[in-house]
């Protein structure tokens, strides 16, 4: 398939070339995570209603359309990039894309493009992936059992993930697992992801449960505080900090029992707002400065209204001048509704 072509506009001013996006908090926004499709090939029980109706596509940004977004934000300072969805690798003709996209690797103008994935299509994509300088990815998978995986997922296929796998680590794309802590679900298996996971030479990062759509479970069932789990894991191994970023949310130890590195994310029982320099982009062209909040800004009008690029810098710069200080999630009994009402498929993960 041919690269898509590159937008053509106006050239921006070059003081705005290099002037960084800077939130009122001091902190600068360099890596900026955007959702291709908000549908997905599973209904995790934690993330979608089993029903979900999905945008049409003429709601959506076109591949070009995110093409020429992406590079706006990579001209402003952005160096690193996340493709997300729904499931990414579900959108027709994505790797047109990425081949896009790989020209700012080439140029020095990003460091890291990756993305977050299911690994259901990751089997017939991570050898091109790896040759467009995909280096790395995310995989979410929160179960080894391939019976619980299908009643977690609701339509996954274990196999085909597991292939998904094996692609990815054949082609030389470094994989860390994300294994979202689920109370009476998959509590009991996260020694046995860790040893697995770096058994493989993955990092593994754990992550609470997030209050983000309706869903017909009840949230509060389903979480699992991290400093717990956390407690128990120190029982059974033991766990080093480690002064290791790789730009998330994420807090890092390693495993002296297994040399691996753990993660944690936990937007709820410790937020990690203060060092918060990412953004998020869905595949509507909606620019979200917090994932936990419902400030946005229309990112797709200014992109149609013209071939130049002066109206999508304006509203980028608007919109990071009030990105907030940080998140209130929580997860309580008593609150029926869920924190933000979108889904995180909606967001991008």
């Amino acid at each position: 398939m041919p690269t898509l072509p590159q937008a053509s506009s106006e050239p921006w001013p070059i003081a705005a070339k290099a002037a960084p996006l800077v939130d009122p908090f001091g902190r600068e926004i360099n890596y900026v995570r955007v959702s291709v499709t908000d549908r997905c090939d599973m209904r995790c029980v934690y993330c979608m209603s089993e029903d979900m109706n999905f945008l049409p596509k003429r709601d959506l940004l076109s591949l070009e359309e995110l093409d020429r977004l992406c590079s706006a934000f990579i001209l402003r300072g952005v160096h690193k990039l996340r493709i997300t969805g729904g499931e990414p690798l579900v959108r027709r003709n994505i790797m047109s894309l990425f081949r896009a996209l790989s020209r700012h690797l080439e140029s020095g103008a990003l460091s890291d493009l990756t993305l977050t994935t299911n690994g259901s299509q990751l089997a017939d994509h991570a050898a091109e992936l790896a040759a467009v300088g995909v280096r790395r990815l995310n995989l979410s998978l929160d179960t080894l059992d391939p019976a619980k995986f299908r009643a977690i997922t609701r339509w996954g296929d274990h196999a085909r993930v597991m292939a998904g796998v094996d692609a990815a680590q054949k082609a030389g794309v470094s994989v860390k697992i994300n294994m979202v802590a689920l109370q009476g679900v998959n509590d009991q298996e996260i020694a046995p992801m860790l040893e697995w996971a770096h058994g493989r030479g993955m990092d593994l990062t754990l992550i609470e449960v997030m209050p983000l759509g309706k869903i017909e479970a009840e949230r509060a069932d389903q979480f699992l505080p991290l400093s717990l789990v956390e407690a128990r894991l120190k029982e059974r191994y033991t766990l080093d900090e480690i002064d290791y970023r790789t730009g998330g949310p994420a807090r890092y130890v390693r495993v002296a029992e297994t040399g691996g590195r753990l993660g944690f994310i936990t937007p709820l029982t410790h937020n990690f707002c203060e060092g918060c320099n990412r953004v998020r982009v869905t595949c509507t062209g909606t620019l979200y400065m917090c994932l936990g909040q419902e400030d946005a800004a229309d990112l797709r009008a200014p992109l149609r209204a013209s071939t130049s690029d002066r109206l999508l810098h304006q509203e980028i710069e608007a919109a990071i001048a009030r990105k907030p200080k940080g998140h209130d999630f929580i997860i309580d009994r008593g609150q029926t509704a869920p924190a933000v009402a979108r889904h995180m498929s909606v967001t991008g993960g």
